[in-house]
């Protein structure tokens, strides 16, 4: 390629990347107006995110057809190449949190108060958490700094339990107020939403700078039985014998695991599978925060709401009747059992992770 060719791709990528600059910084103040106007009561404000959202959209567009342009005029090489899909993916995202802000936007005209007391100061937390990480993620993606990125990956933690202690207060609202409570809740769930696409965008430098893809993750499950923590201790076994990479497995039981151990661990170790390890707990004992941390229930004798009447908001529940009885007593229950949770186990994680599942 010509010095002068050379020199004209730098230019024209150097525009592409300082419009994506620019529009990252439309989206934080359209997210940063729509919270304002929120927290202010200031509908004209909250009138013109919503309008100035347009723009966004305009400039969205414009990238993704300077992206393709300069592929088809440049051919460019493969460092190139791998930032300009990730350019035209930051793009899309960027474009989604500007959609948010205008969500919110709408809803703030909508409520008939301004939020006061726990919501308010969540209100005014969590929208600054999101802020702080979409400038970080904005700042990390026009730097192309994996340090950056990494660290405000980190960030995301912070959201989860609090958001599900969130939900739980709007539920306990009176019904008198539930037109603003589902505002409230359709205004957090945007916010959250922005910092999973400040994720995103850290993950995309990341790619950008290194060529690192993203890990896929693996899914906290909890298995609970009253048999003596047998059905959700062999339960464990299984998935992690099938699955070990997609998911944390544990177990929780009540009543006197003793007297059925010998037989699970025969029959552990006549299918050559691995219970040593195996996290297994009373059911007396298991927190709020464990059940905040984990992303499925799945009781095997009776239904879950046995188990936990109520769940967090993010944590979602499954019955599988293994057993309908009260315990396994003999190695045929316990092979049959084995036969119909392998089953369950495979056709769960596959629905989870398709053939990602390992």
């Amino acid at each position: 390629m010509s010095s002068h060719l050379e020199k004209r791709l730098e230019q024209d990528l150097f525009k592409i990347r300082n419009s994506v600059a620019l529009q990252a910084k439309e989206v934080e103040t359209a997210v940063r107006n729509s919270v304002e106007a929120l927290q202010s009561g200031n509908r004209e404000l909250a009138t013109m995110t919503v309008l100035r959202d347009h723009g966004v959209n305009r400039t969205m567009r414009n990238i993704d057809a300077s992206c393709h342009r300069f592929i088809a005029l440049y051919l460019p090489s493969a460092g190139t190449l791998r930032l300009l899909f990730s350019i035209t993916r930051v793009n899309l995202e960027l474009e989604r949190i500007g959609d948010y802000a205008v969500t919110i936007a709408r809803e703030a005209t909508q409520l008939s108060a301004i939020p006061t007391g726990f919501i308010g100061r969540e209100l005014e937390r969590i929208s600054g958490v999101a802020l702080l990480m979409l400038h970080h993620a904005a700042k990390a993606f026009d730097e192309l700094s994996p340090d950056i990125a990494k660290s405000t990956i980190l960030i995301s933690d912070q959201i989860e339990v609090s958001l599900d202690s969130v939900y739980e207060a709007l539920q306990q609202q009176p019904l008198a107020e539930r037109s603003d409570t589902f505002a409230l809740f359709a205004i957090f769930t945007q916010l959250k939403r922005v910092t999973d696409q400040a994720k995103n965008i850290c993950e995309e430098t990341l790619f950008a700078a290194s060529g690192i893809t993203k890990e896929s993750g693996q899914y906290p499950i909890l298995f609970v039985d009253r048999s003596g923590q047998l059905l959700s201790r062999l339960a464990v076994a299984i998935a992690r014998t099938r699955f070990p990479k997609s998911g944390q497995y544990s177990a929780a039981g009540s009543g006197d695991a003793t007297a059925q151990q010998p037989l699970l661990e025969t029959f552990f170790q006549r299918h050559e599978m691995n219970s040593r390890d195996i996290v297994t707990c009373d059911l007396s004992t298991v927190t709020d925060h464990q059940l905040h941390e984990t992303d499925v229930v799945i009781a095997l004798q009776g239904e879950v709401e046995a188990y936990f009447p109520t769940l967090p908001f993010h944590t979602s529940g499954l019955s599988w009747p293994i057993v309908r009885g009260d315990a396994i007593e003999s190695e045929e229950e316990l092979e049959h059992a084995y036969r119909e949770l392998a089953s369950r186990i495979e056709e769960f994680m596959f629905m989870m992770r398709g053939d990602e599942a390992n």
